[in-house]
């Protein structure tokens, strides 16, 4: 992986996760407590051994990039020649911000080529998957590629959310469908499944800055690497697809697309059983992030009604369960739960706090609100669109509602 230079792309202004990305870029999404959602895509970097990776920001990165620089700059050696470094849109060759996901890596260009690699790997910071690029590399040098796409096996009824390959014997490439309705593409590694991009593109350097040139010529490309450059090169080059190992070992393969609400909410909920769908707990592969320093979780009151409990949850440090019961849930750190209510099915961002005999079930609570006592929350849907977002029968209480109901809890100057 020496040869290799890792991009990652975190630049999306994640619209379909609003109101969670209203103030924060999408890959800076708190997820599982204490993570945010590129930790994971970085672990998979960190644990495959690429160590030169660049980050390309750009819609409110600012708690992004204090995350990145708190929490991942001493993990690399730099005078190893290692880094993980933030680009920020620079115009450098172009007046636009990016205009897309084969724009972005344009026009970074220079500082791509000024690293020398023999391999580009391009990432997304917005996935859930567990995965060694490392023997990505391993196929891509052995095929005699030219590029090499991961791809995931699904169920064909799921091809209008991927874009999906047509495969030969060999493992190449020679066909794509964008997102479509049905398909008739089925796949070699399995006949009754069709692959999907899992948006992980391995590229020979000698071959993706030309490619990039050219597109960016085009007056009428969106830009972007799945609908405009590899469709475009597929005669022209050696592309090769890499059917996922997961490294998660569980029966079934684990890779989300958390760009959504529900999608989101529920890769959440894969954290909390008693197996797990999703494991933190993997030594082999861990997944690295910054914590920020707070006391222990501390459980209170043991009478009836009133106990401090957590069933089936990840509870983060600093949270204190002040009598209050926890079923099915994600805390994250300083998360107060007070006597008498009841959590059930819900995501808790820090620093929130969670008046008496309340009760929430199947929402996202954003960090900073303040629950005032005796409030219900995600019980009533038509209820709860009077004051909340509701999507997909998950209740969303952002800082507005904070704001209204308790001025003071909120302090927009507090890091993310």
């Amino acid at each position: 992986m020496k040869d290799t230079l890792g991009v990652l792309l975190a630049g999306g202004a994640g619209e379909r996760l609003y109101p969670l990305t209203r103030d924060r870029a999408k890959p800076a999404v708190t997820w599982g407590g204490t993570y945010r959602i590129i930790d994971v895509t970085l672990s998979n970097c960190i644990n495959s051994d690429l160590r030169r990776i660049y980050i390309l920001t750009q819609y409110k990165a600012l708690s992004l990039n204090r995350h990145i620089r708190e929490g991942w700059g001493t993990v690399v050696a730099r005078e190893l020649g290692e880094f993980v470094e933030i680009m920020p849109p620079m115009k450098r060759v172009s007046d636009n911000w990016y205009l897309g996901t084969a724009d972005a890596v344009y026009q970074n260009i220079y500082s791509i080529g000024s690293e020398q690699p023999r391999y580009v790997l391009i990432l997304s910071g917005d996935h859930i998957y567990k995965m060694n690029y490392q023997l990505m590399l391993d196929q891509h040098c052995a095929a005699g590629a030219d590029v090499t796409l991961a791809t995931i096996l699904i169920d064909p009824s799921e091809s209008y959310r991927f874009g999906v390959m047509d495969i030969d014997r060999d493992g190449r490439i020679i066909g794509f469908e964008e997102k479509p309705k049905v398909t008739r593409l089925r796949s070699p590694y399995n006949p009754e499944m069709v692959s999907g991009s899992m948006g992980v593109y391995l590229f020979n350097t000698d071959v993706l800055l030309p490619v990039l040139l050219k597109d960016a010529e085009d007056p009428d490309s969106s830009h972007d690497f799945g609908k405009d450059i590899l469709p475009r090169i597929l005669d022209q080059y050696k592309i090769y697809s890499y059917n996922f190992i997961d490294e998660n070992k569980k029966e079934a393969l684990y890779w989300r697309d958390v760009g959504t609400i529900e999608a989101y909410y529920e890769a959440n909920m894969d954290l909390v059983s008693v197996s797990p769908v999703f494991n933190l707990y993997d030594n082999k592969w861990p997944i690295r992030t910054h914590h920020r320093q707070y006391p222990p979780a501390k459980f209170v009151f043991g009478e009836p009604g009133r106990t401090g409990m957590a069933i089936d949850s990840i509870v983060s440090v600093g949270c204190i369960l002040s009598g209050g019961a926890v079923r099915n849930s994600v805390l994250s750190p300083n998360v107060r739960v007070n006597s008498y209510s009841e959590v059930d099915s819900s995501i808790i961002f820090s620093h929130v706090n969670i008046g008496r005999h309340c009760r929430i079930r199947n929402a996202i609570i954003d960090r900073d609100v303040h629950i005032p006592e005796g409030a219900v929350i995600g019980f009533d849907p038509i209820d709860d669109a009077k004051n909340y977002m509701v999507e997909g029968g998950i209740t969303i209480v952002t800082r507005d509602y904070s704001l209204f109901e308790n001025p003071v809890a909120v302090d927009y100057f507090t890091s993310e």
